[in-house]
This record gives structure tokens, C-alpha cells and sequence, in this order.
């Protein structure tokens, strides 16, 4: 089983740090920003690693897969350096939404919960955001919405993580 040693001081003192907001015999209601933080340090969230923040919250390893798997800001596996989520729900389907998404399959040469052979970009199909009005919509690394996706706007989109990514 793997311990705790593989996350960074500062993974776990930012852990710490939001167990430290809850009740002692509560603590398990941390376990979002602790994802959170071990996802940030590495990237994806392993069964190894979901096992370890079961033992550090102490909760059923189930409890915490069960969280991880349930929502899409969590990578269960590795992904590419810009994950891309998409909005598909019904608001941003009828404001061009199937049009955004088809672009970015054709433009990337991939599918959804896919990666690009280069490593560079993974494709997801996202739920809600929360602004229909600005559809359609995406997210970049779970971070930066973007909005009113048209086909150039994407392009541009796509130029600039490319560039930003060369240059890393």
C-alpha cells in the first residue's frame, strides 16, 4: 500500500489544512479538497492514492472512490496536460453545442475520454457549468471557463495552449 510519503509536505499540509476546518470526529468531509490536492500534485487520482487519503481521513476506501468517480473534476486516470471538457447538457446543445464538440473530435483526431497520442489535450463531455447563456461552453483544466465556442474561437483556443505548452 502506498503511504503517505508520496505526497508532497505541501499536499498534505494543504490536507491538513482543510481537515482542520471540520470537527475532529468529522474529518471525512475533507475528502473533496484533499482530492483536490493529491490531483493537483500529481495529476490523477490512482486506486492507490485514493486508498491513502482513505487512511489519512480515516473512512472506507470505498467512501472515497465513491466521490472520486462520481465527479468529472476528478481524472481516474492519466490524462493529457489540457484536459478540455465540453458542455453537452441540453442548453448548450441547442445553442451549438453537438457543433463545438464535433470541431474539437475532428480538429484533435480524437474522441470523447480520449488523449491525443501527443500527450497534449484529453476530450471530456461535461454536465452543467452553469452558463447557458454563454453557450457553448468549456472548461480547461477543470479551471478556466470559456465561452461561446465557435469553431474559430476553438482554433484560437487551441493555438494558445499549443503555444503555452511548447513553451513549459
Amino acid at each position: 500500500m502506498i503511504t503517505t510519503l508520496q505526497f508532497s509536505d505541501k499536499t498534505l499540509a494543504e490536507i491538513a489544512r482543510n481537515v482542520a476546518k471540520y470537527p475532529p470526529d468529522q474529518k471525512q468531509s475533507a475528502v473533496m479538497a484533499a482530492l483536490i490536492a493529491v490531483q493537483t500534485e500529481l495529476g490523477w487520482i490512482s486506486s492507490e492514492v485514493i486508498a491513502t487519503v482513505a487512511q489519512i481521513l480515516e473512512m472506507p476506501t470505498i467512501a472515497v472512490d465513491e466521490v472520486a468517480t462520481f465527479y468529472n473534476m476528478y481524472n481516474t486516470k492519466p490524462i493529457g496536460k489540457y484536459k478540455l471538457v465540453i458542455c453537452t447538457n441540453l442548453p448548450c446543445q441547442l445553442s451549438h453545442g453537438e457543433t463545438a464538440a464535433t470541431h474539437l473530435k475532428e480538429t484533435l483526431g480524437i474522441g470523447y475520454n480520449e488523449t491525443t497520442p501527443c500527450g497534449t489535450f484529453t476530450l471530456k463531455e461535461g454536465e452543467c457549468m452553469g452558463a447557458c447563456g454563454d453557450s457553448p461552453v468549456m472548461l480547461v483544466n477543470d479551471k478556466r471557463m470559456c465561452s461561446f465556442m465557435s469553431n474559430e474561437k476553438i482554433d484560437v483556443l487551441l493555438k494558445e495552449l499549443r503555444a503555452e505548452g511548447a513553451t513549459a
